[in-house]
């Protein structure tokens, strides 16, 4: 980790234009998260843009008030994340870079401890800022530095992959991994705002591309059937990241958490229904130490909810179908290991959603039809997991 930021190619590739390149771009898709007024007066809510050429919108996301600004991102970002903080020191604020380990790595308790020593040695205040500049993992974790330093300070999220501008940007979960479970530990912190650049997109591997769209899968079969049948008429242009279909799709799964998380800020009710997949998603991720993809776990887990909620005779085959067909045309993985499900298990009574020794999934009732079901009997799960379990030498799809 180290908040000296250097020149060096970004793998992950996000573009880095100037302001004043950014400035010539057409005007952004602007979405609302959050309406009215808090107990102090201060207005709730915040924008999430979605367009090309981003990054001069910045400085109006972070606000006057704020003097110092500390840049999270991963190493794989380095080049783009000094882009960043001369921007902001272009746009007159004190900007600091704290780079840390890429992907999950980053979402640790030491990891945390240095971005609070580096607020703390530059002596970052209430009325100052922190933009983080990665993947849904950066997201977590800076977004967890904000809700924690003084109680709080502003965030705004600069998301440079799919799956990070569909899902971690949006909503305010903050979260840090320990060795019983992802995201184990965290806050609600809502963002100041979110730069969903798609130029970020241009130069995404393609497996992280296809990986974000499992979230996007997600949003379509709770709430918006439009995301399916656009990815069904042509999945390959849903793999596109030119491709005006893909912007709709961004748009409409942005749009989809934006209404459900505007209801349910803090998660007490409707906003488990943007956890459909992940039960068995998260277990997933911590058998394989976080080695597979978030997305593509997640896809497994939507496979596994579709098939458990057709064999409690709460879900028509059709629509269970429906999952298989549409993630494999994306070349998402619909199986996992027959030989781990103990290993699942244990992870799955670590769910957040679980209440006491109660373990509760969230499924379909029908396509849009999203609601959390209390499971009276773990055998019910290990039934359901040997429709989709694969053996281990043929190999699911990975990511």
């Amino acid at each position: 980790m180290s908040h000296q930021a250097a020149e060096e190619p970004s793998p992950e590739g996000a573009p880095t234009p100037s302001s004043q390149q950014a400035a010539a771009v057409s005007e952004p898709t602007r979405l609302t998260v959050g309406t009215g007024t808090g107990e102090g007066g201060e207005q709730l809510g915040y924008d999430v843009l979605v367009g090309n050429g981003l990054l001069a919108r910045l400085p109006e996301m972070i606000g006057p008030r704020a003097e110092r600004v500390l840049v999270i991102h991963p190493r794989a970002l380095r080049a783009t994340g000094d882009v960043v903080r001369e921007d902001l020191e272009n746009a007159g604020y004190r900007a600091v870079v704290a780079e840390i380990p890429d992907a999950e790595e980053g979402k640790h308790i030491q990891v945390a401890a240095f971005c609070w020593q580096v607020l703390g040695q530059n002596g970052f205040t209430r009325s100052d800022a922190v933009v983080s500049v990665g993947g849904g993992a950066v997201t977590d974790a800076a977004g967890f530095v904000a809700a924690t330093w003084l109680r709080g300070v502003r965030v705004v999220h600069m998301p440079t992959t799919l799956l990070g501008m569909v899902d971690a940007a949006v909503g305010g979960k903050t979260g840090i991994n320990t060795a019983e479970g992802k995201n184990l530990v965290g806050a609600f912190h809502q963002p100041t705002g979110v730069l969903a650049d798609l130029d970020t997109l241009l130069t995404l591997p393609r497996n992280e591309l296809v990986a974000g769209l499992a979230e996007v899968v997600k949003c379509g079969f709770i709430a918006d059937e439009r995301i399916l049948e656009i990815i069904e008429e042509a999945p390959d242009q849903a793999q596109n990241p030119h491709s005006p279909r893909l912007r709709e799709l961004i748009e409409r799964a942005i749009a989809v958490k934006a209404r459900v998380v505007s209801g349910d800020p803090q998660e007490s009710g409707a906003r488990e229904a943007l956890n459909y997949g992940h039960t068995l998603a998260h277990a997933i991720e911590l058998a394989e130490r976080y080695q597979w993809r978030h997305g593509a776990a997640v896809s497994v887990g939507m496979v596994f909810a579709a098939e458990l909620a057709r064999s409690m005779g709460r879900l028509d085959d059709a629509t269970a179908d429906r999952h298989l067909m549409i993630l494999s045309a994306l070349g998402l993985p619909t199986t996992y290991r027959d030989d781990r499900w103990n290993q699942l298990l244990e992870g799955i009574r670590r769910d957040k959603k679980n209440r006491g020794d109660q373990l509760r999934f969230v499924l379909l009732s029908g396509l849009g039809q999203p609601t959390t079901v209390e499971i009276p009997d773990a055998s019910i799960l290990y039934a359901t997991y040997q429709e989709i379990a694969a053996a281990p030498e043929t190999g699911a799809i990975q990511l």
